[in-house]
């Protein structure tokens, strides 16, 4: 075992005109009032990793460009589609009209352990205020309550690491349902057929929103 070089790292990544052709997969990041411009700048960063179909930002949650963003997101606001929503009920109610699945990652009398969670696609995973967490009336509107185990004394993580926690098994969940004929992450055109993850089953398509 060897460690890759910087240029064969940089080789397996997609260019961003590649990025362009490319399907996303049909996940939403919803930030409800996130207070954390560092916080944001990581979401980005993770959901570019992801290749999430938007980022949503709500409320208070701070918009590029700024340099706290910038300095955690490392240019992954450019990879990254994203919209603002004044009010995050507003995002929810769109998602919702265009059939995404709404996903609150919180501690409510109802949520689940996420690993024990079967989502449907397209989803949207809603990540709150870093104190008082999500807004009660997204909660209602919610298809899906879940939460990360925690197995010491904190009863839970900085926001951005839970909701990259939370991304990725969404992905892996998703690659799930890819056919063998289907670009997964990581490919460029032409590459289909070629699983990364050995995933099978049909191929979902994202679910744009509407600027």
């Amino acid at each position: 075992m060897r460690k890759l070089t910087q240029e064969e790292i940089a080789a397996r990544r997609l260019t961003l005109g590649e990025l362009q052709r490319v399907p996303r997969h049909p996940i939403y990041a919803v930030l409800d009032n996130i207070r954390s411009m560092w916080n944001v700048g990581s979401i980005f960063r993770t959901s570019d990793g992801a290749r999430v179909t938007k980022v949503i930002l709500c409320g208070i949650t701070a918009q590029p460009p700024r340099p706290q963003i910038e300095k955690t997101a490392l240019g992954s606001v450019e990879s990254t589609p994203w919209m603002y929503y004044r009010e995050t009920m507003d995002a929810i109610r769109d998602l919702k009209a265009r059939g995404v699945r709404i996903l609150v990652l919180e501690q409510t009398d109802e949520s689940v352990n996420l690993f024990d969670l079967a989502v449907e696609f397209p989803v949207a995973l809603v990540v709150g205020h870093e104190v008082w967490g999500i807004q009660e009336a997204v909660l209602a509107e919610a298809d899906y309550a879940a939460e990360l185990p925690m197995y010491g004394v904190k009863h839970s993580l900085n926001v951005a690491v839970a909701y990259g926690i939370a991304v990725y098994e969404l992905v892996r969940q998703y690659q799930g349902k890819i056919t063998a004929g289907g670009l997964v992450s990581g490919q460029r055109p032409g590459e289909q057929g070629k699983s990364a993850l050995g995933a099978r089953g049909p191929y979902l398509p994202s679910v744009p929103l509407n600027e």
